[in-house]
C-alpha cells in the first residue's frame, strides 16, 4: 500500500501592528495567532527579519551617520546616498562585488547578499535604515523561548530575509536564523525509489520553509509572520552552521 503523500498548510497571521524597539514580539504573534484561531503547536513559525530587527532596535537614522571617504567615493560612482553606503560598509566583513549599481557584500554573519542586508523599505520613517539582527540564530532562539514560556509549542522558529541569486533573476526568501529544528536535512545513507543508497543528498529545509512562507510575505502585504503545519519537527541547529567553508567554496 502506498504511503499517504505529506501535505503542508501555510497560514498567514495578519493583524500584527507596526513593531517598535523593545516591543514584545512574542506577545504580538500570540495575539495574532489567537485572532486567526491558529494554535502554535507542532509546526514552524516563519518571521520576517524586519520585525525582529525593529523589536531589537536595529535601526539607524541616516541623519546620524557621517560617511567615510570610501562611502562618499562609492556613492558618487554609483549615484547612491553616501550615508546608506556607510551603513552598508559598517555591516560588511568585505565587499564581494560592485557593479551595475549593485553592492554585494559579505555580512559580519557570513551571508553574501546585496547591501549587507541593510534595508530602507518598510522602515519606520524617512531616511531610516533597518539592519539585520546581530545574531540571527540567537534572535530565533530567544523568540522561540518566549513563545514556549507563554504556552506555545512544540515549535520551530525561522527568521527569514529576501536574498537575490547570482545566476537567476528574482528574489527568494531564505532562512537567516532558526531554532528548534535542523536547518539541513541529511538524506545520506537512505535510499532512492530504485533502492540506491543516497551518497550526497542534503536538503536546505529551513530555506525551503522560508521560501514557502515568502509567498505570503510580500512587502505590501503586511504579513510578517507565517505559520506552517505539516513539516515534521526534527533535530536542532543553527543557520550559521550551514554556511559553506571557504576552503570548499569554488567561487571565492
Amino acid at each position: 500500500m502506498s504511503k499517504t503523500p505529506p501535505t503542508l498548510e501555510i497560514l498567514p497571521l495578519p493583524g500584527i501592528p507596526e513593531v517598535g524597539a523593545n516591543d514584545d514580539l512574542a506577545a504580538l504573534i500570540l495575539a495574532a495567532a489567537k485572532r486567526a484561531n491558529t494554535t502554535l503547536s507542532d509546526g514552524h513559525l516563519v518571521v520576517c527579519q524586519k520585525v525582529v530587527s525593529k523589536a531589537e532596535g536595529r535601526i539607524v537614522a541616516l541623519a546620524d551617520v557621517e560617511p567615510s571617504d570610501e562611502a562618499r567615493r562609492i556613492a558618487e560612482e554609483d549615484d547612491k546616498d553616501p550615508r546608506h553606503i556607510e551603513v552598508v560598509l559598517r555591516e560588511s566583513k568585505r565587499i564581494v562585488r560592485r557593479g551595475h549599481g549593485v553592492l554585494i557584500s559579505e555580512t559580519q554573519h557570513g551571508f553574501v547578499c546585496a547591501n549587507a542586508g541593510v534595508d530602507l523599505s518598510n522602515a519606520p520613517g524617512e531616511d531610516v535604515a533597518v539592519l539585520l539582527p546581530e545574531d540571527c540564530d540567537a534572535s530565533a532562539a530567544q523568540l522561540r523561548d518566549a513563545l514556549v514560556s507563554a504556552g506555545a509549542g512544540p515549535l520551530a522558529v525561522i527568521v527569514s530575509d529576501t536574498f537575490g541569486r547570482p545566476w537567476r533573476e528574482g528574489l527568494v526568501d531564505v532562512a537567516i536564523g532558526c531554532a528548534g529544528m535542523a536547518p539541513i536535512t541529511d538524506h545520506r545513507g537512505g535510499q532512492d525509489l530504485s533502492g540506491r543508497e543516497l551518497q550526497v543528498t542534503t536538503t536546505a529545509t529551513a530555506d525551503q520553509l522560508a521560501a514557502a512562507a515568502g509567498l505570503l510575505m510580500h512587502k505590501d502585504a503586511g504579513i510578517p509572520v507565517v505559520w506552517i503545519r505539516g513539516q515534521k519537527l526534527e533535530g536542532d541547529g543553527r543557520v550559521a552552521d550551514t554556511l559553506r567553508d571557504p576552503q570548499a567554496d569554488l567561487f571565492r
